[in-house]
């Protein structure tokens, strides 16, 4: 299974949009710093994710959500409250 996901910063609510195979290991990763992208506003909580079995779909979600604001903004709508805790 390939994982788009979207997690959170519990200091600075930024959010963040990705793809893994592992999604825990991810998150862990995240949160010791290790992604470059991210290491300034951890930590983290996944707050939303999908499941593909292909990782060619998952990459393309993951594109999708960060570069065309109408699937991100669609998103948001629809997950707006976890947003905001």
């Amino acid at each position: 299974m390939y994982y788009v996901y979207l997690i959170k910063s519990i200091g600075d609510n930024t959010t963040y949009t990705g793809y893994s195979n592992d999604i825990k290991r991810r998150l862990i990763e995240h949160n010791l710093g290790k992604v470059n992208y991210t290491n300034k506003h951890k930590p983290y909580k996944l707050i939303y994710y999908e499941a593909y079995l292909s990782e060619k779909d998952a990459r393309r979600r993951e594109i999708n959500l960060k570069k065309k604001g109408g699937q991100r903004d669609f998103l948001k709508e629809n997950i707006g409250d976890s947003l905001t805790i």
